[in-house]
C-alpha cells in the first residue's frame, strides 16, 4: 500500500542532495511531488524527470525564487489552486555559508534569514487555506543541529534556523485545530554537494571531525533524512505535532 497515494507534496530546495532523496522517497510512497527550486536551474525539468524515473512515480519541477517572498507566495498559491490544494509542504530549501560573522554583510545575513525561514512563513500562508478546507495537512520545516551551539562560522544560518524552530512551534499550535500537523527535522552533517561546496579542500578534515563527535561512527546520508520525513507526513505520525526531531547520528 502506498501511504501517500493521491497526496500532493510541495518540496522546496528539491534539487539539492537532501531534496532529491526526499522527492524519490515520497514519490515511491505514491505522492505527486512538486520540487521547487531556483528558476535559473536550466536542467530543472530534466532532473525532475530523471528522479521520477528512479521513483517510478510523479515528480515535476517548479521554478520559483524564494528570495522574493511576495512573488513566491503568489506562485505557490496559484499552484495550490491548480493542484486542488497542497496536502504536504516541506520547507527544505536553505542557504548556508561558513565564515566568521564579521565577514558577513548585512545583505548576506538578510538573504539567509529570508530564504531559510521567512520563505517558509510565506509558503505556509499560501498552502494553509487549502489545508484548512480539507481539515488535513502536513508541514515539515527543516531546522538544524547547529542550534546546539557547537558550530563556528554559521551565525546567519543558525539564526535563521532558530527562527524556523520558533515558527514550527507556533504554527503547530495555531494550525492543529484544523487537522494540520507541523514538525521540524534537524539533520546533522549530511553527506551532500553543499558540504563539498562549503568546505572544499578541508572536506576530509571536516568529515573526520563529524564522525569523531557522533555516537554512530559513519556519515549520515540523504536517505536517512528522507525516511524520517516520510514518517512525519504519513498516517503513522498523525498525532505528532510541534516536535523537532534530530537525525544526527547521536551527536
Amino acid at each position: 500500500m502506498k501511504v501517500l497515494a493521491d497526496r500532493v507534496v510541495l518540496l522546496t530546495g528539491g534539487l539539492g542532495s537532501l531534496g532529491q532523496a526526499q522527492a524519490v522517497t515520497l514519490a515511491r510512497a505514491g505522492a505527486r511531488v512538486l520540487v521547487l527550486d531556483r528558476p535559473d536551474i536550466e536542467d530543472g525539468p530534466e532532473t525532475a524527470a530523471t528522479l521520477a524515473g528512479q521513483a517510478e512515480g510523479d515528480i515535476a519541477f517548479v521554478g520559483c525564487d524564494l528570495n522574493k517572498l511576495a512573488g513566491a507566495e503568489e506562485v505557490v498559491a496559484a499552484l495550490a489552486a491548480k493542484e486542488g490544494g497542497i496536502d504536504i509542504l516541506i520547507n527544505n530549501a536553505a542557504l548556508i555559508i561558513n565564515r566568521p560573522f564579521e565577514e558577513f554583510s548585512l545583505s548576506e545575513y538578510e538573504d539567509q534569514i529570508r530564504v531559510n525561514s521567512s520563505a517558509a512563513f510565506a509558503l505556509v500562508r499560501a498552502c494553509a487555506p487549502g489545508m484548512k478546507a480539507k481539515a488535513y495537512g502536513k508541514i515539515v520545516n527543516f531546522c538544524s543541529i547547529t542550534l546546539n551551539g557547537r558550530w563556528d562560522g554559521y551565525v546567519p544560518y543558525v539564526a535563521s534556523k532558530g527562527a524556523m524552530l520558533g515558527l514550527t512551534k507556533s504554527l503547530a499550535r495555531e494550525l492543529g485545530p484544523h487537522g494540520i500537523t507541523v514538525n521540524a527535522v534537524s539533520p546533522g552533517a549530511v553527506v551532500s554537494e553543499a558540504e563539498e561546496r562549503v568546505f572544499g579542500e578541508r572536506l576530509k578534515e571536516y568529515s573526520d571531525w563529524i564522525v569523531a563527535n557522533q555516537s554512530l561512527k559513519r556519515r549520515i546520508e540523504p536517505h536517512h533524512v528522507a525516511d524520517l520525513v516520510l514518517f512525519l507526513v504519513s498516517p503513522a505520525a498523525d498525532m505528532i505535532s510541534g516536535q523537532d526531531i534530530h537525525v544526527d547520528g547521536g551527536w
